[in-house]
């Protein structure tokens, strides 16, 4: 089974006769990974930490803590509290964790059909939501009852939707069959 950086070799090759590219340079290429987790509705402290520790398993790197921007009374939130934490994963630690989410986390999600193609915005773009941190190896099963969600950003060079779908489907991200 080929690496993710053994398929992003392989991108120049695959769409250089559907785009006409001619250099090498102008293939897209992965970014950066961007994983967002809110925890906007916790107050506990344990539960917190929870979160903190689960991501950083996860991702293989520290989480930063998101404060609130402004305060809501309506939400009851202060300037200051947290409400998510982000990190960004970039070079090895990005390929790994994007081949761990591709070949082990999206096959264990329940009822997983694929990825919908609405999801790549016009940029270049994919986002994912996960509904549950338990499809990742690294969480433990007895530990079901903070299970939480976040959103995992796949940032490209790709300057359109089609281009980014092409090149998501040669790096092996799963779309829905139409």
């Amino acid at each position: 089974m080929k690496t993710i950086k053994e398929k992003e070799k392989s991108v120049f090759e695959i769409m250089k006769s559907r785009f006409g590219y001619t250099n090498l340079m102008q293939a897209p290429r992965l970014v950066k990974v961007v994983i967002n987790a809110g925890v906007g509705s916790f107050k506990d402290k344990k539960k917190l930490e929870i979160v903190t520790d689960r991501l950083a398993k996860i991702t293989g790197q520290k989480v930063a803590l998101r404060g609130a921007k402004k305060s809501i009374a309506a939400f009851k939130t202060r300037m200051g509290d947290p409400v998510g934490y982000q990190t960004t994963l970039r070079g090895v630690r990005m390929r790994g964790f994007l081949d761990k989410l591709i070949n082990v986390a999206l096959p264990r999600t329940k009822d997983f059909r694929g990825i919908e193609s609405s999801a790549v915005d016009n940029i270049g773009n994919i986002t994912l939501g996960i509904r549950e941190h338990t499809i990742f190896p690294e969480t433990n099963d007895e530990e079901l009852r903070d299970v939480f969600g976040f959103a995992i950003t796949i940032v490209t060079t790709a300057k359109t939707k089609d281009e980014a779908i092409m090149f998501f489907e040669t790096i092996g991200i799963p779309f829905k069959k139409k």
